[in-house]
């Protein structure tokens, strides 16, 4: 009988909404639309949600998400056989993800390694509901159909969603204690010290052999420890301990070497 009720609640409802979308087509009643609005601002809140944690704030995602939700209103006919909601979803997600796509990077990043990161992120984690384990370089580069390179530069860049610090710790197994980027850099040292953009440091990383480039993305991007890399490159962390310091030494000499010109 419970459930009968709520079905019937549930109806009741719904042809109210639909009532007051017919109000606001014969209207446009700005009234009437924030009415509606107000109606479906938790549809919002529950997509936006599946943004967060991606270094933008939840509520900025929901209020970029409430433009979506207002452009739907205004666009939606009742009389079409299609449940608001259903219409809603892919404007309102559609507007978030546009957010992502061309306002929310701190540093500017080429469109197509924009739209790669985004395949990237939705790839890994894909591939790890299947697998049941991290995926590899390789194995991520093959789902989205691009090259290892062109994949490790966009997960890359993918940090600047939200620049980190020098001085953010990291986490270390078998180390003596919490390290940062700076103590692998040297305070310092000139060539980073001199850095002038975001470039020098890309084109820096770009000159490292493809694990070395996967190595400091994982430790210093992505606050990975040397077992986990090793995991994800399936070689020893002994072997990460040596490639670090490899691509570390390379960084250095590359980075003085642009200084110096």
């Amino acid at each position: 009988m419970q459930d009968g009720n709520d079905a019937n609640s549930e109806r009741l409802a719904v042809d109210a909404t639909t009532e007051l979308f017919r109000e606001y087509i014969r209207s446009r009643d700005p009234v009437v639309r924030d009415r509606l609005v107000l109606a479906h601002q938790n549809l919002v809140r529950f997509l936006a949600g599946k943004f967060a944690n991606r270094g933008i704030p939840l509520e900025d995602l929901v209020q970029v998400g409430m433009i979506g939700l207002i452009n739907a209103v205004d666009r939606f006919d009742p009389d079409r056989g299609i449940q608001f909601s259903t219409y809603a979803t892919p404007t309102i997600v559609g507007e978030i993800r546009r957010y992502f796509r061309d306002k929310a990077w701190s540093l500017k990043v080429p469109r197509r390694l924009q739209e790669l990161n985004l395949k990237i992120t939705k790839a890994a984690d894909a591939l790890s509901s299947m697998t049941g384990r991290t995926p590899s370089i390789q194995e991520i580069a093959a789902y989205v159909e691009a090259s290892e390179e062109d994949t490790l530069e966009a997960m890359e860049l993918g940090n600047a969603y939200d620049t980190v610090s020098l001085d953010t710790p990291l986490q270390g197994d078998g180390e003596s204690g919490p390290m940062s980027l700076a103590e692998f850099l040297g305070e310092t040292d000139a060539s980073i010290a001199d850095i002038e953009s975001h470039s020098d440091l890309t084109q820096a990383l770009n000159a490292l052999e493809p694990r070395e480039k996967a190595i400091i993305y994982y430790r210093f991007f992505g606050e990975l420890s040397q077992t986990e890399v090793a995991k994800r490159l399936n070689i020893s962390q002994m072997h990460v301990s040596r490639l670090q310091k490899k691509a570390m030494a390379r960084l250095k000499e590359l980075l003085q070497s642009q200084h110096n010109d």
